[in-house]
C-alpha cells in the first residue's frame, strides 16, 4: 500500500513538472522577486537577501513545538521548508499577517503517505501548487502559517518574544519589525525555513 501511495504522489508531482517548479511546487511563471528570507529556527532569526548580500536580520520567535517539521495541525511546529507568500492581512489579530502557502506539496505527499489526508486533498493541494493558489487549510496538517507581529504589544509580550518560541506554528517579529520586513516581500517571496 505504502509503495502505491508513493506511486500517486509521484505521479502527481509529474504532472506538475509540464512547466517548471521550485522546490515549493509553484510554478516559475513571474515568482522571483527581488529579496528572499532565511529563518533558521535553532538561531530564531529572519535574515532578508537579494541575491547573496544580506539586507536585513530580524529575531523571531518561532513554534512552541519544538524541533522538527510540521506534520499535522495543533503539533505547534513551524514547517521546515520551501515556501511563498500569498497573501497580507493587514487587519489580523497578530498586527500584520503574511501567510506562507502551507502546506505545499511536500507536506501533502508526507500527510498522504501517514495516512492524515485523503487522496482527494492531496490532489487539491497538488492543484494549488500548480495554479499558484492557496492550498486547502483546513485539512489535518494544518494551515494558516505565516509570519506575523505581536498584536496588541504589552511589556510582557515584547519579553516573551525575545525570550520564548511561543507561536502555534508561525515566525513572529516584534510589530515594528514586521512592518519593517513588509518593504522587502510580496506576494510570491521565497521563504526557505531550516532548523
Amino acid at each position: 500500500m505504502h509503495l502505491h501511495l508513493a506511486a500517486c504522489a509521484a505521479l502527481a508531482l509529474l504532472t506538475l513538472t509540464a512547466q517548471p517548479l521550485h522546490a515549493d511546487g509553484l510554478q516559475e511563471v513571474g515568482l522571483e522577486p527581488g529579496y528572499s528570507l532565511e529563518i533558521d529556527k535553532s538561531e530564531r532569526t529572519l535574515i532578508v537577501r537579494k541575491g547573496q548580500h544580506v539586507a536585513r536580520k530580524f529575531q523571531v520567535a518561532v513554534g512552541r513545538g519544538g524541533i522538527g517539521d510540521k506534520r499535522i495541525r495543533g503539533d505547534n511546529k513551524t514547517p521546515l521548508g520551501v515556501y511563498r507568500i500569498t497573501e497580507f492581512k493587514d487587519d489580523s489579530g497578530f498586527d500584520l499577517f503574511m501567510r506562507l502557502n502551507y502546506p505545499n506539496v511536500k507536506d501533502a505527499f508526507y500527510g498522504l503517505r501517514n495516512h492524515l489526508i485523503s487522496r482527494k486533498q492531496f490532489d487539491a493541494i497538488v492543484a494549488a501548487a500548480r495554479n499558484n493558489a492557496l492550498p486547502p487549510q483546513d485539512t489535518s496538517i494544518g494551515g494558516a502559517v505565516g509570519i506575523h507581529g505581536l498584536g496588541e504589544e504589552t511589556a510582557e509580550r515584547v519579553k516573551v518574544q525575545q525570550l520564548l518560541d511561543w507561536t502555534r506554528g508561525c515566525i513572529a517579529l516584534s510589530n515594528r519589525d514586521v512592518h519593517a520586513l513588509r518593504q522587502y516581500v510580496d506576494v510570491g517571496t521565497k521563504v526557505t525555513i531550516r532548523e
